[in-house]
């Protein structure tokens, strides 16, 4: 039983972006750099200057991101009370990433994340951020939104699309484990 339509035994896979190539091995060198800097700030000022410093970080950034989140509430409570709607780019974002980073053992995300909580730094970051979304968002094609929800859509080989759920159907005996744990249908 054929379709008529020649299919290919090996599939052409997507090229892999050069983020998702690099970024694993960014992480590891990022990782490697943090425990070689620890370990040289522990062999010059002690043990327990690096732990003091590590529980300091840990202790400001859960402050910062309590900070950055009520402010954020705040500011969502009061647009939500006039009917408009948040304002856009508030600075809470790059603030609580950068108590993310404070929380995160390592003097190197330590200094990135007190680098974000510089004003000036948060408002060229997001100013930078909303150009990319928007160049972006200028470049995808038209409907690529509904492009990526038809992606979702179970494709048959005859090809039509169908919708719908998958529902577990369990072939179990009266005498099987699963069979008795399960509810009585009526009372």
């Amino acid at each position: 039983m054929t379709t008529g339509a020649p299919t290919s035994s090996h599939p052409t896979r997507a090229r892999r972006s050069r983020l998702r190539r690099f970024l694993p091995l960014g992480v590891a060198a990022w990782l490697v750099l943090e425990i070689w800097l620890l370990t040289l700030v522990a062999g010059a000022a002690g043990g327990l200057t690096v732990f003091l410093l590590l529980l300091a970080g840990f202790v400001a950034g859960s402050v910062v991101i309590k900070r950055a989140g009520r402010r954020a509430f705040r500011s969502l409570n009061e647009a939500l009370q006039r009917g408009g709607s948040p304002e856009r780019g508030g600075g809470n974002g790059f603030m609580m990433l950068g108590g993310l980073l404070l929380m995160i053992p390592g003097l190197i995300s330590d200094a990135v994340g007190l680098l974000l909580l510089i004003p000036p730094v948060q408002k060229a970051l997001s100013r930078s951020a909303e150009r990319t979304v928007d160049r972006k968002l200028r470049e995808a094609a038209p409907g690529s939104l509904g492009d990526a929800f038809q992606q979702v859509r179970i494709h048959r080989p005859d090809g039509k699309v169908v919708q719908g759920e998958v529902i577990r159907n369990d072939k179990d005996e009266p005498g099987d484990a699963a069979w008795e744990q399960r509810p009585p249908l009526t009372s």
